[in-house]
């Protein structure tokens, strides 16, 4: 059975009559982790990774309630003890477009979770990156607000298809890593409304039944602890029936604050709630009425959720062939060709008998970072190994590039030359400190190295780029893949490599998938979920340790766009090994949505798959809006020779903008922009109008 909101909001009057006969103490337990500070101590010293077990909270076993037993992601299922399904990150999936293949992922995690016995997935991460050095951007989608939508609510739907509880996270402004638990954020309501709350209505309409809140403050307020937020906003305007969770140990800094403000769970130690929320409770300070909200809200979601079928997820699903095939699948579908110079690549496998593997990142194990997004698969293909087992006829040499002269001998001795080149989990991600690392010890770091925001530069490091500029020219068979979380910059190096894929951190196959891609037998069909910048100044700029910050209405291509800046490579844009004729567009007004409609015809010698794109202009807008904004997104496949048609569709609702002066989303009566093809660029699409409502 599907648990969708009209299943949840039928276990309502059960959920009352259930709460009805909870002491006070029974209904404020449902509301607290069920962990103690000494519990994960303990775990710590008995040399348990985060999350090896479901984290649980509340429950109530006199009356039949289940316990929420939370387990963390998004890469992948991060309970177990070593083989659960390592996905590539969120941003490495956002770059395939690919909404059905989110949705099949979602379904392969949400079975790896009922195989460990939990029954929530706090990995629906679409924060919105508002420059790309944020370490955590691995864990979101891009960087265009409706494209997080859409791909967040395929994962949501996917998870819940088998009956796990999808978590959206972190609710709101959370898009600083190091500065996370002290920054205030600040925006104006249409940067709040358009820019950085809409993904997660959009999450909230396609059911999602949890809300995780975020460390940061906005407005001056914590995240966990607000009103406008989780009450205002989320329950009574979005209509949210699920229950809002914190974020763990610090996203809870007052129980009587967070108890009025919204927040219904605290995780996943019981530190503010408790027997504080409960002297709260009796005192005065906390209104009875919220603690049966918050408990008729965990009740109803957990019993939907737990009577919705009685399937037994057995072990042998978790890292089984068809989830790993899948991982193969999502990893292939992300890798993005960013240039391909005199065709390059593909390299022929028959001719190339000799391959060298250049760059210390070539030989690693390169997942993405250490925190609490972190899986354990049985195994990992490294690039080397993926190479070695792709030719294995071939000479494949692994040279760590440390050595330029002896990295300029090898280059020049051999058919073809990768340079393996980007981050890993001591340069991004969640800031961890832990100096017993044996990675970070290895490269001479300290504790506070390693995990972070991306502080000093979004380009390469100082000796990646004297590699590639040094090495890159000798053989004229180079490729550089780059490994990372968001975008890297290339400007200084570009020219002095042949071709360009960016892999992101590919997951547990990742390196069968760069090898396969290189060598032919993937088409790479991926797209940049970025704008990349001929400088970073272009982009917002950021103090990555400030204590308040606002954010703008423009980042990303939009704020290219509008300031009139080329980028060195467009939103949307991939390169294929063939080549794609898009043709006669047409628009119209639909029902309730603008249509577009094109041809896409395959005019190359090879099988690949191609991403439509659908953006919607306002150049006749009275007010301050983008040039234009991503509204719809298609993927095919296409045999060589083979033409199909697509239509994309966009609700109206997503054309209208959000007025501050009477709180209402408005749909302005001009001639709309629309246009489709194949990125962001103008030279990249076809362009005509359309009127809504004069053909309404």
């Amino acid at each position: 059975m599907k648990v969708d909101k009209q299943t949840r909001l039928s276990y309502n009057q059960k959920a009352k009559e259930i709460v009805d006969q909870m002491t006070l103490e029974e209904r404020v337990y449902l509301m607290s982790g069920n962990m103690t500070m000494e519990d994960l101590i303990e775990e710590i010293t008995k040399g348990k990774h985060y999350n090896e077990t479901p984290y649980e909270a509340g429950g109530n076993e006199r009356l039949g309630v289940p316990a929420m037993k939370f387990v963390d992601g998004p890469r992948g299922s991060v309970a177990g003890t070593g083989q659960s399904t390592c996905f590539p990150v969120p941003m490495s999936r956002g770059a395939s477009f690919d909404k059905d293949l989110e949705e099949r992922i979602g379904k392969a995690i949400g079975k790896e979770i009922r195989a460990v016995g939990g029954n929530l997935f706090g990995g629906v991460c679409i924060n919105l990156p508002r420059n790309p050095g944020w370490g955590r951007s691995q864990e979101t989608y891009g960087e265009e607000s409706f494209h997080l939508g859409v791909m967040g609510s395929a994962l949501t739907k996917g998870v819940q298809s088998e009956n796990v509880i999808a978590c959206v996270k972190h609710y709101a402004f959370n898009s600083m890593e190091n500065a996370r638990f002290k920054v205030n954020v600040k925006a104006d309501k249409r940067t709040e409304r358009e820019v950085y709350l809409s993904h997660f209505k959009d999450t909230i309409d396609a059911g999602a039944a949890s809300v995780m809140s975020a460390y940061n403050k906005y407005q001056g307020q914590h995240c966990g602890h607000s009103d406008y937020l989780l009450n205002q906003v989320l329950k009574d305007e979005w209509d949210f029936d699920g229950f809002v969770i914190s974020d763990f140990v610090w996203g809870v800094l007052d129980s009587v604050e967070a108890a009025n403000g919204g927040m219904d769970i605290e995780m996943h130690l019981t530190q503010h709630f408790g027997d504080k929320l409960l002297e709260a409770v009796k005192n005065g300070q906390v209104n009875e009425n919220k603690i049966n909200d918050a408990a008729v809200r965990i009740v109803r979601t957990l019993l939907a959720f737990s009577e919705a079928d009685d399937k037994k997820y057995g072990m042998d699903l978790i890292g089984s062939k068809d989830h790993i095939a899948l991982a193969l699948e999502a990893a292939e579908k992300s890798m993005t060709l960013m240039k391909n110079e005199n065709k390059t690549l593909p390299f022929s496998k028959s001719e190339t008998k000799k391959i060298a593997i250049v760059g210390k990142l070539g030989n690693k194990e390169n997942i993405g970072d250490h925190g609490s997004s972190n899986v354990y698969p049985q195994y990992v293909v490294t690039p080397l190994e993926g190479v070695k087992n792709m030719v294995p006829h071939s000479e494949v040499i692994f040279d760590d590039g440390q050595d330029l002269e002896r990295a300029k001998a090898l280059a020049s001795s051999v058919d073809a030359v990768v340079f393996v080149v980007g981050f890993n989990h001591d340069d991004e991600g969640e800031y961890i400190v832990n100096d017993q690392d044996q990675d970070v010890t290895a490269i001479g770091g300290t504790s506070d190295s390693l995990g972070g925001d991306r502080k000093v530069s979004l380009g390469l490091h100082a000796d990646e780029i004297e590699l590639i500029k040094v090495v890159g020219t000798v053989n004229e068979n180079s490729a550089a893949v780059l490994i990372g979380g968001n975008m890297i910059m290339i400007e200084e190096w570009k020219n002095d490599v042949s071709a360009i894929l960016m892999a992101f951190y590919p997951g547990m196959e990742g390196g069968t998938a760069i090898a396969k891609t290189l060598f032919g037998e993937v088409n790479p069909g991926g797209k940049l979920p970025f704008v990349v910048p001929t400088d970073e100044k272009h982009l917002p700029q950021i103090d990555w340790e400030a204590e308040e910050i606002t954010y703008g209405y423009y980042h990303g291509y939009t704020k290219f766009e509008k300031e009139g800046i080329e980028p060195s490579l467009p939103y949307g844009y991939g390169l294929s090994y063939t080549t794609f004729d898009i043709s006669n567009a047409a628009f119209e007004v639909s029902g309730e949505g603008i249509l577009a409609r094109c041809d896409v015809t395959n005019t190359g010698e090879l099988e690949g798959d191609e991403v439509v794109q659908m953006y919607v202009g306002f150049s006749q807008s009275q007010i301050d809006r983008p040039v234009k904004v991503l509204r719809g997104f298609e993927r095919i496949n296409l045999l060589p020779g083979e033409t199909k048609t697509v239509e994309i569709s966009c609700p109206i609702e997503k054309i209208k903008w959000f007025n501050p002066e009477t709180n209402t989303w408005e749909l302005e009566d001009i001639d709309y922009d629309v246009y489709i093809g194949d990125s962001s660029a103008d030279k990249d699409l076809i362009r005509g109008n359309v009127n809504l409502l004069a053909k309404r």
